[in-house]
């Protein structure tokens, strides 16, 4: 039955009876329940600062929040949390991802594929740094310029393939 008094319609539609009981219900018919959740005010008896609180707080799902590396150790400790590692699967120090950038270069290095292709095209050999790339770029985009060939076309094509040489290295050693 319907839990409005007075009513004697099936009690088919539920209405939770309070904020802090949402899963305990009214039941009512379908006319009492409209009529009940225009009146119905969740925030009731809150004030501004409450409701603000208790919005900002339903946006993370009631979870606690903190600054992003803020919550660990110092904020300006590098890896201030850690995760017990001693198989090493989780390596985070710098040289370790400096080494594993080296082994993959050297793995690439090994087959011939577009980085090595892109080296001759810049006339670099393995091992090399970005910094070398670039500056070999820089040469040879200054001398191969169509301004500095007067419109020469196989140097603006060798330009473009410089280019995508250039490309290719830069995506490789960073």
């Amino acid at each position: 039955m319907c839990d409005h008094p007075d009513c004697s319609e099936p009690g088919e539609y539920r209405a939770p009876r309070s904020r802090d009981r949402l899963n305990d219900f009214y039941w009512f018919c379908l006319d009492h329940v409209r009529e009940y959740n225009k009146a119905w005010n969740y925030f009731a008896g809150m004030n501004d600062q409450e409701v603000e609180r208790h919005v900002r707080s339903d946006v993370v799902w009631g979870r606690e929040t903190w600054k992003l590396g803020g919550r660990f150790g110092d904020p300006g400790e590098k890896h201030a949390y850690r995760v017990e590692d001693p198989f090493n699967f989780f390596e985070s120090e710098e040289e370790d991802e400096a080494a594993r950038r080296q082994k993959r270069q050297e793995s690439r290095a090994r087959s011939d594929g577009p980085e090595m292709e892109a080296l001759a095209i810049m006339g670099l050999d393995y091992p090399v740094t970005l910094e070398e790339v670039r500056t070999r770029y820089k040469q040879l985009a200054k001398k191969l310029h169509p301004d500095a060939n007067g419109g020469d076309p196989d140097a603006e094509d060798r330009l473009k393939d410089v280019n995508r040489a250039y490309t290719t290295l830069r995506k490789w050693l960073s």
